[in-house]
């Protein structure tokens, strides 16, 4: 079991920045890729951005390039999604996920194995 706590989250204003973390807990966290997701009211969860066990390799959907940046940390067990110009159709709870893989960096929230609770993030127009 991973255990997986976002924090960060909070009210901007269009063009400001906030960085969310994802505190992990349980198995060995390198062995995993992770992922951040958002939801917005009313419509789909959606991937954002995903970063392998090592943090070489990152993968952005292209609503958030060039403006978000992932990065983790395996020595303190946490990622972390800094998001920088926000809009307010940023406006979703965020979730960060964990999977399992050496090779992989799904987009697809069904192949993430853990999941934490997700944090608000709203921009104001």
């Amino acid at each position: 079991q991973v255990q997986l706590v976002e924090s960060g989250g909070g009210l901007v204003q269009a063009g400001g920045s906030l960085r969310l973390s994802c505190a992990a807990s349980g198995r060995t966290f390198s062995n995993y890729a992770m992922g951040w997701f958002r939801q917005a009211p009313g419509k789909e969860r959606e991937f954002v951005v995903g970063i392998s066990w090592s943090g070489g390799s990152t993968y952005y959907a292209d609503s958030v390039k060039g403006r978000f940046t992932i990065s983790r940390d395996n020595a303190k067990n946490t990622v972390y999604l800094q998001m920088n110009s926000l809009k307010p159709e940023d406006t979703a709870v965020y979730y960060c996920a964990a999977h399992s893989s050496f090779r992989r960096v799904p987009a697809v929230a069904g192949d993430y194995d853990y999941w934490g609770q997700g944090t608000q993030v709203t921009v104001s127009s």
